[in-house]
């Protein structure tokens, strides 16, 4: 065998160098999961954002000034999914905005009992996150030991970004600020504006509520307010599914609350990872498995070709049953025509399975309704990504269906991503980037995610007959 002039020695270092080169790569790319074997399996803390989100490049300025104005909503949700608590915060913020005050954001609380974390079904998660873990903006170098921005621009005025040109609205701020320059806010009860008329009369639309809040903030002199947190929300869940609640679009559709809604660096990162499986033939490099993606792309343009569906399963059986039963509305802004042979706890078996149908379809029927959507498209429809919470023999049954009925290009769905231990956790908002971005969306008239998807489409201009449902 030939020596090609190496020794022993020299030998034993180039077969080391091949095992370096080999193991650590891969070690990198698997850093998530070997820092989470040994650290005990504990979800993250999200250390590095908490403290991001606390020194905002804005809070010098605002300490020294007397012309800053905060609302600071304390009974804001939680202990709720992420599409409850998103549509909650989109409503505050907007409230915020249109009185001419800063928005104080919170984290996205799971467990208010101040814990690290809580157990879910049997698993560890996060008793809180950082806003700015699921929002914020984006960054443009890249710290590639550590995967975390070297500098971090905040763009979206959720999390502290700065206002489209000429809007004067204070930029908005975390809590830990607001307690810091408010020592002595103004805490108002929600019951204070919102009487029995306003809460359960439907046909008070919520615009009405929206504007009483405006006519009440205003009136304060005291530039720090607190919605008191012992109060029920100003705008309660039942509103959101009800026709009502579309009266407020009006105001929402031209905020920069939904117009310059953005995901969080975090998030777009995933979104680079696993970007092949969005855009069937994405070039895949081995140098962009392990950074993500580098390629060019606006995050506002539809993704060509794209359908989405989501598919919820698991508990959302039982709650489909209970919807039908109270022949409930679609949730927020994907309002239909009420059923008339159901409600107060009875329906019918016709209802019942109009219901199920549209709220837990099974597999022929989601097949029939994506070959049916599908012909209808004015866009070619060429691949499929499922954003869903089904078990994985169901999906691949349901991948191996679609895939039948049509020639698609590729069939992906959430259960194929690949993201980091930080990301598992805030996933939802990845599914909610993909199905904001689709071509046509597939979705769930009762769910609030679909229902926040369906607003961020209509405010960045998609077509509404692009928003489809089962």
């Amino acid at each position: 065998m030939p020596s090609y002039g190496l020794t022993k020695r020299g030998t034993r270092f180039l077969l080391l160098a091949i095992i370096l080169c080999s193991v650590l790569p891969a070690t990198f790319y698997y850093r998530e999961a070997v820092r989470t074997y040994f650290s005990d399996h504990l979800p993250p803390l999200y250390e590095d954002y908490r403290e991001r989100e606390q020194n905002l490049g804005h809070y010098k300025d605002y300490e020294t000034r007397k012309d800053v104005k905060y609302l600071w909503s304390a009974n804001h949700a939680h202990s709720s999914g992420w599409g409850n608590v998103m549509q909650d915060y989109v409503m505050n913020a907007l409230l915020a905005h249109s009185s001419g005050r800063s928005f104080v954001f919170d984290d996205y609380i799971w467990n208010p009992d101040g814990s690290l974390f809580t157990d879910y079904n049997g698993h560890l998660i996060p008793s809180r996150i950082p806003l700015t873990a699921l929002l914020g903006g984006k960054y443009n170098m890249i710290n590639f030991h550590a995967r975390t921005p070297l500098t971090w621009t905040v763009l979206g005025v959720m999390v502290g970004g700065e206002m489209p040109p000429g809007d004067t609205t204070p930029r908005a701020v975390s809590k830990t600020f607001f307690n810091k320059v408010c020592p002595n806010p103004t805490i108002v009860r929600v019951s204070e504006v919102n009487d029995d008329r306003m809460r359960f009369d439907e046909s008070v639309p919520s615009s009405y509520v929206f504007e009483k809040w405006l006519e009440k903030l205003n009136s304060i002199e005291n530039p720090c307010v607190e919605i008191d947190q012992k109060s029920q929300p100003i705008f309660e869940y039942w509103i959101f599914g009800h026709e009502r609640m579309l009266s407020i679009w009006k105001y929402l559709k031209d905020s920069p609350v939904s117009t310059h809604w953005d995901w969080s660096p975090l998030i777009h990162d995933a979104y680079r990872r696993n970007r092949h499986i969005f855009v069937p033939n994405a070039v895949s490099t081995f140098f962009q498995m392990l950074v993500g993606s580098t390629i060019p792309e606006n995050y506002t343009n539809p993704i060509p070709g794209l359908l989405a569906l989501h598919v919820r399963r698991g508990d959302f059986e039982n709650h489909c049953v209970h919807l039908g039963k109270w022949s409930s509305n679609w949730n927020a802004f994907q309002y239909f025509e009420r059923p008339t042979d159901g409600g107060w706890g009875e329906t019918s078996e016709k209802n019942m399975q109009m219901y199920m149908q549209r709220c837990f379809p099974t597999i022929d029927q989601i097949v029939e309704k994506v070959m049916q959507v599908r012909a209808e498209s004015e866009k070619p429809l060429t691949h499929i990504y499922i954003m869903t919470n089904g078990a994985v023999p169901w999906i691949e049954e349901l991948k191996e269906a679609l895939g039948n009925s049509g020639n698609w290009d590729q069939i992906k769905s959430s259960r194929d991503l690949n993201v980091t231990w930080e990301q598992k956790f805030v996933v939802q908002s990845l599914d909610m980037l993909v199905a904001q971005r689709a071509e046509v969306l597939i979705g769930n008239g009762w769910s609030s995610l679909t229902s926040n998807v369906v607003m961020l489409r209509m405010a960045h201009g998609l077509l509404p007959d692009s928003n489809r449902f089962w």
